[in-house]
């Protein structure tokens, strides 16, 4: 029996997407989960617990947010952080912001981020969602076919840059 752990894909994300999850395990390991322990303790020494609902509503609340250090405390074990920087040749890779137009003549900007770090309300699309895969390697003027689930489209990319817009 081999104890070797399987090789996993590196997961790759910006300075700025580790940056916000840092941020959100020190916010609830600082702030919000001394709160609820305070909140919890002071339900205990109400007496009964076994019919104090803020004790077992606290209680719950302190595990949800023991889970969630905990995911958080393991994605960041798993993340490489990469520092994208551009790319001689003017093509989109990690980190860069493409701006594309669409067939009905809108134009949008994304940045090409990891996984774990995706918000399509920002602009930041995942390199393994449909439209970030596809955008991968393109440069100024190409046209690109999108297969997603919703259908195929064609964007064409207008512009590469590897600074978010002011």
């Amino acid at each position: 029996m081999s104890t070797e752990k399987p090789v996993r894909a590196a997961r790759y994300i910006t300075p700025e997407g580790f940056h916000r999850i840092s941020e959100e395990h020190q916010r609830i390991w600082t702030v919000s989960r001394p709160r609820v322990v305070a909140e919890v303790e002071a339900a205990a020494a109400l007496g009964d617990r076994s019919e104090n609902a803020e004790y077992v509503y606290g209680k719950k609340k302190l595990r949800e947010l023991d889970r969630r250090l905990r995911e958080l405390s393991e994605r960041m074990d798993t993340l490489t952080v990469i520092d994208p920087k551009p790319h001689p040749s003017g093509r989109a890779y990690f980190g860069a912001w493409v701006k594309v137009e669409n067939e009905d003549g809108s134009e949008r900007r994304y940045r090409l981020v990891g996984p774990d770090e995706f918000d399509v309300e920002s602009g930041l699309i995942s390199v393994d969602a449909p439209l970030g895969r596809s955008l991968l390697g393109k440069k100024k003027g190409d046209v690109v076919v999108v297969r997603r689930p919703a259908g195929t489209v064609e964007v064409t990319v207008l512009g590469v840059s590897w600074k978010a817009a002011r």
